[in-house]
């Protein structure tokens, strides 16, 4: 198994829609009249015809007077996906919005249009170097937006030959890691938090389980102590989440693994920072760490939600669980279902437009910022006109980004979830949802939706039975 994670890790590509053909429209023909103006343009005269209505800038949603989105504030956390819909409907596949600062953006809701995207880097680009707003001061260094914008020298950051520099020394390290046993670490650390609750029969799943098992085994991937887990996790979740946290945050989980860096130089290990110091492409001190950083956050945050939605999955449909507990069906397929319907990287940062263009009709001007709905993208009825047939077998979903920044460690966090989950199932006897399944709730940043709490009932039991 390990062998088949550590070659999956090689394969990147591009995958099919889900329906149908994947160009016409989105690679050069465009609907209806094209919207005139680069995005500050179209929000900056909407935000300033919705000032008269003195609209209350936290609040999230729409802005007072018929103004421009927000994806973030009060309004925006309860139900994200009713605003990509909603927005859908009034904008089409591309809507403009508010990110946090009322910094504007483009909104990339359809599949199509998202695949163009991701697979385009001559017009869309990873460097934030070229995002106007950022350029002319509009976004400064203590923007919130900045630890999920800004430019950094890591391979999401770049493109052409020096991301393929950077992300062969990621791709190479991960692969090894992966074949060094990372299931047993996986059922080591999930046996050391059930047996924390076995014996009381009940457990709130999210805080007590998935919340921290992917940062606990990446600690040991790391060369990390175990210790720092939980610190680290309550980090890498508030640089996602964004405000004024983010960036105190992210600077604390920048001293830690500076800390790990100097100390892999000076005691090597069998771990991934060793693997990355070593590495013939020879990466200096700020690559370094920036990989680090960035395999940190998206893997444990990633992985953590993915966990906990691929749990609420299922304890909220008996049929799964038996279906699981009685080997006729793979935690695989409960995955795949989870990555198209609520993938847990629900909008993407970002990419910038590196020339003018239109997308689905609107005119993007050179330095936009774009971002990528990618959970409403999987949605999209254009490809999946019945939401509930199933989708089985097919991984043309776009929870993984796609084309050349697409996840290389996407294997490695499917390994977490699978043997958590057998390890779960196989700890927990009777395991149940403790609450009706209409009561479970999430929150949602920018970025992602995650499941506020699940709790559970089952028979208590001790380690050694």
């Amino acid at each position: 198994m390990n062998d088949r994670l550590a070659h999956d890790l090689a394969a990147t590509g591009g995958c099919p829609v889900a329906h149908g053909e994947a160009h016409g429209e989105a690679h050069g023909e465009v609907r209806g009249e094209a919207i005139n103006g680069a995005i500050g343009d179209v929000i900056g005269g909407a935000l300033d015809r919705a000032e008269e209505g003195a609209p209350d800038r936290a609040g999230g949603g729409a802005v007072d007077g018929g103004g421009p989105t927000r994806l973030y504030g009060l309004g925006s956390v309860i139900d994200p996906y009713g605003i990509y819909a909603r927005l859908r409907e009034e904008y089409g596949a591309v809507a403009p919005v508010l990110l946090e600062g009322d910094v504007p953006a483009w909104l990339v809701l359809g599949y199509r249009e998202n695949r163009r995207v991701l697979d385009n880097a001559h017009q869309f680009s990873r460097d934030a170097r070229v995002w106007r707003d950022r350029k002319e001061g509009r976004v400064d260094d203590t923007s919130p937006l900045i630890p999920m914008l800004g430019w950094r020298p890591d391979c999401v950051s770049q493109d052409g030959a020096p991301h393929r520099r950077l992300r062969g020394a990621v791709t190479d390290n991960l692969r090894t890691v992966a074949g060094r046993g990372i299931r047993r670490h996986v059922a080591h650390f999930a046996h050391r938090q059930i047996d924390a609750f076995a014996g009381t029969g009940s457990a709130d799943l999210v805080s007590e389980f998935a919340e921290y098992l992917p940062m606990l085994v990446l600690t040991r991937l790391f060369g990390l102590p175990a210790a720092e887990g939980r610190n680290l996790a309550v980090s890498c979740a508030q640089v996602i989440k964004g405000g004024e946290d983010a960036l105190a945050h992210n600077d604390l989980i920048m001293r830690i693994l500076a800390d790990l860096a100097e100390r892999k130089r000076a005691e090597p290990g069998a771990d991934f920072t060793t693997g990355l110091i070593a590495h013939e492409a020879g990466l200096d001190e700020d690559e370094i760490l920036s990989h680090l950083r960035l395999v940190l956050i998206t893997a444990h945050t990633t992985t953590s939600n993915l966990l906990a939605r691929v749990l609420q999955l299922v304890l909220t449909d008996t049929s799964r669980l038996a279906g699981l507990v009685g080997g006729e069906l793979d935690v695989s397929a409960v995955v795949e279902e989870v990555l198209w319907n609520t993938p847990p990287l629900a909008v993407l940062p970002g990419r910038f437009a590196a020339v003018d263009l239109e997308l689905a009709g609107h005119r993007i001007k050179e330095g936009d910022l774009l971002v990528l709905a990618l959970g409403a993208a999987n949605l999209d009825p254009e490809i999946r006109p019945d939401a509930g047939v199933s989708v089985r077998g097919n991984q043309s979903h776009l929870a993984f980004s796609g084309g050349a920044h697409e996840c290389p460690g996407q294997s490695i966090g499917q390994a977490i979830i699978g043997t958590a989950v057998d390890v779960l199932l196989h700890r927990l006897p009777g395991l149940r949802l403790a609450v009706p399944a209409g009561e479970l709730t999430s929150t949602a940043s920018t970025w992602e939706a995650r499941l506020d709490r699940l709790p559970v009932e089952f028979a208590a039991r001790t380690g050694e039975e």
